[in-house]
């Protein structure tokens, strides 16, 4: 809980859209500053209140303000009690270890090492295939005590809009659930708390790669029941792996799971489903990636499948959406295969 007459100060690292968008949510209900790469990104937030490289023509609050600076940033910090400090780490999977490398040592030697910190990336590193919460666990070890994950079905746009929207942050520590739902939990943005950070992760990474699928199935103009059952059935898959990696069932049927699965597999704003959308339309990958369109799903499919192969766990859906992905298979093909499959039950007997 807050101090009396005290508010708390929030850190993001990270102006790309959903790290900004977060920012702005945060600003709304107490001291944000959010910490960018680029000079010119970080002058547009203070002076013109917009991101319109990641946001377009959206309004920022005026109380958000941002910096280039790693000094300012500590300095933003210090002088608070633990119960007044938050970092949300803003940055994508790939980026998650430098990251983590440098504010290890920014945070030790400004004796701020039990801040709480909370990260929303998601998927699998590329090479280690590892989760954020192992890449955290891999720098920080035991001296960055507090930290967890904030994810859940959300479209940067709509929270920068102040739409309503519902969050999930998974941390075994208390004081890390507290800081970020005193942060965001206001106005439109609700908070819930869960303590499964495995599960909230795979949903979070999985649920990317079936949106491409659903995507395919669309741009092949497939049908609605065909979208409803690659729904269904990767959310089987999703919580197969989830639950062999050390997550809860019960997760995957909530916000981070089944919400976000949705979301990522119908919504319009979905890079994910846009991407699965042109390769279903008959657009090579290497096009798709040239005219600029990126997705977590591309980046994160194939170590989602390693892992699960390393497992032995049968994972049909992702298997096809690597096959066409990476392996030049024609979607059509692909989705042919998937039909081709034995019957069977739909949920096996314990």
């Amino acid at each position: 809980m807050l101090l009396p007459g005290t508010s708390l100060h929030v850190l993001v690292i990270g102006a790309g859209s959903w790290g900004t968008a977060l920012a702005a949510s945060a600003a709304n209900n107490t001291s944000t500053l959010l910490l960018a790469r680029n000079e010119a990104v970080s002058s547009e937030i203070n002076n013109r209140h917009s991101n319109t490289k990641y946001l377009g023509n959206l309004s920022l609050p005026l109380s958000l303000k941002s910096t280039t600076s790693i000094q300012q940033a500590i300095a933003h910090l210090q002088g608070r009690h633990q119960h007044q400090r938050l970092i949300i780490l803003g940055v994508p999977v790939m980026a998650m270890r430098s990251t983590c490398e440098t504010w290890l040592t920014q945070l030790q030697e400004a004796k701020l090492a039990d801040t709480p910190i909370v990260w929303t990336c998601k998927g699998f590193e590329q090479n280690s295939g590892q989760l954020p919460h192992e890449i955290v666990q891999s720098v920080f070890g035991n001296q960055i005590p507090n930290t967890g994950v904030l994810s859940g079905p959300s479209f940067a746009k709509e929270v920068t809009r102040n739409l309503p929207v519902a969050l999930t942050v998974a941390s075994h520590s208390d004081i890390t659930i507290q800081n970020t739902t005193a942060a965001l939990h206001a106005n439109n943005t609700r908070i819930y708390a869960s303590n499964d950070v495995i599960g909230v992760e795979v949903g979070g990474a999985l649920k990317n790669v079936m949106a491409i699928a659903c995507g395919i199935s669309d741009g092949l103009e497939l049908g609605a029941n065909a979208r409803a059952a690659l729904i269904t059935r990767g959310l089987a898959e999703i919580t197969r792996l989830g639950i062999a990696l050390g997550g809860q069932a019960a997760t995957f049927s909530g916000l981070t799971g089944l919400g976000d699965l949705v979301l990522t597999a119908t919504g319009d704003l979905s890079r994910n489903r846009q991407v699965g959308l042109a390769l279903g339309q008959g657009q090579s990958l290497d096009h798709i990636l040239a005219a600029g369109m990126t997705a977590e799903g591309v980046r994160c499919a194939r170590d989602a499948l390693n892992r699960a192969t390393a497992l032995n766990i049968e994972m049909p859906i992702t298997k096809a959406v690597c096959d066409v992905l990476f392996n030049a298979m024609p979607p059509l093909q692909a989705v042919s295969n998937l039909l081709a499959r034995e019957a069977k039950a739909e949920w096996p007997a314990e």
